[in-house]
């Protein structure tokens, strides 16, 4: 039985807490989710435009850093980028859990228009929906 999954990136703005939104939307009602990064960054406003877009509300997610998890155990932790699965490992070195690396582009490196950008992020998000109903439907 799942319990508790931890998603991270580098920067907790944009992968993370959008795998982290997802997750509680699908099931929110039976697992603990949390999201950290590397880094703390500052969330990204397209985020918050393309979850709403799904009906998740990303407006009270305040990005942190794996610092702020004080002893947290998960029994899945999910990297979503190179960075924060060498944290993870790290992390989880005496930690009971499933250790899953999903690399997840980051949408941030897309420029041009506001619409090509926003496309990215809904690529991203929408791969992130795939991979999490594929992998826990499964289990």
């Amino acid at each position: 039985m799942i319990l508790s999954v931890l998603y991270c990136c580098t920067f907790n703005a944009v992968r993370s807490p959008m795998a982290e939104g997802i997750m509680k939307k699908f099931y929110g009602e039976s697992i603990f989710v949390d999201s950290v990064g590397v880094h703390v960054g500052k969330l990204d406003p397209f985020i918050l435009e393309v979850m709403q877009e799904i009906e998740v509300d990303m407006r009270n997610h305040k990005p942190k850093s794996f610092e702020h998890l004080s002893g947290q155990s998960f029994d899945y932790v999910i990297s979503l980028s190179p960075n924060a699965q060498h944290k993870a490992v790290e992390l989880t070195r005496y930690m009971a859990c499933e250790l899953l690396f999903w690399n997840t582009f980051n949408p941030t490196y897309i420029e041009g228009s506001r619409e090509v950008r926003l496309e990215a992020y809904r690529n991203v998000r929408d791969t992130l929906i795939k991979k999490i109903s594929n992998y826990f439907d499964s289990i």
